[in-house]
C-alpha cells in the first residue's frame, strides 16, 4: 500500500506536529486552546493470516482511496483532546506567529 501510511505512524507525526507548534509558541503573545483535535480519515483495514494474527490501519489519500476497487475504505471519525505530558489537567495550548492571511 505504497499510497497509504498506518494510523499509528499518521497519530505520531501529528503529535510531533502538535509538540513543535507548542515549543515554537512558548514565547508568542497570541495563543490557541487545543480543546479539541477532529480529525476525518479514510481508513483501509488489512488483516494478515500469518501467525499472530495482525490487523493494521491504513489511513489513504481522499483521492486515492477512490481508486482502490480491491480494498474497502471506510470514514473513520477521531475526536483527541491534546493534553501536556507534565500537566494533563490542563488544556494545552499552541501558538505561534501568524500566517500571511491567516485571520
Amino acid at each position: 500500500m505504497n499510497d497509504a501510511v498506518e494510523l499509528a505512524d499518521m497519530i505520531t507525526q501529528l503529535r510531533r506536529e502538535l509538540s513543535r507548534a507548542m515549543s515554537d509558541g512558548e514565547e508568542s503573545d497570541l495563543k490557541f486552546k487545543a480543546e479539541r483535535v477532529e480529525l476525518e480519515l479514510t481508513v483501509g483495514v488489512e488483516r494478515t493470516t500469518e501467525p499472530g494474527v495482525k490487523v493494521r490501519f491504513w489511513v489513504f489519500d481522499a483521492g486515492a482511496s477512490a481508486k482502490r476497487s480491491s480494498t474497502v475504505t471506510q470514514k473513520l471519525t477521531l475526536t483527541l483532546q491534546p493534553v501536556r505530558a507534565d500537566a494533563p489537567e490542563q488544556m494545552a495550548l499552541i501558538s505561534g506567529d501568524e500566517l500571511l492571511g491567516e485571520r
